[in-house]
């Protein structure tokens, strides 16, 4: 499963939990059931949920004091070495080798009305 597979399905979870609002608009979702049948149901969009630091590459930053609305694990990326290989390498004096790869790590979840839009990309007023 993949990072926008995961957040899409947490995001479902919070509206129906009445944590996070919708859209407004509709959509069709497809998924299996129980038995493996394809099912089509017509469901609310769930509004948009990101991470700090997708917020801030959207222009947005959190404000001051705000809470995660949610934490759960997302898929993460690193090219270092797991940290016993690091510490085995620095132990003979060496430097560990690159070692890329994806793990799971939670992260905070913020929700629009959570956020201000950054000063660069608001108007200019003259």
């Amino acid at each position: 499963m993949n990072n926008a597979t995961i957040i899409f399905n947490e995001s479902v979870n919070l509206m129906e939990a009445g944590i996070i609002g919708t859209t407004g608009r509709k959509m069709i979702v497809r998924f299996l059931d129980e038995n493996g049948e394809e099912v089509e149901k017509e469901m609310m969009e769930p509004e948009e949920i990101h991470t700090f630091a997708d917020w801030k590459s959207r222009g947005y930053f959190v404000k001051k004091g705000e809470k995660a609305i949610a934490k759960f694990p997302i898929w993460n990326y690193t090219n270092k070495a797991p940290k016993a290989e690091r510490e085995a390498a620095a132990a003979e004096g060496k430097e560990a080798e690159a070692d890329p790869h994806y793990y799971m790590k939670e992260s905070c979840f913020f929700k629009l009305s959570q956020t201000s839009a950054a000063e660069k990309f608001l108007p200019a007023v003259i």
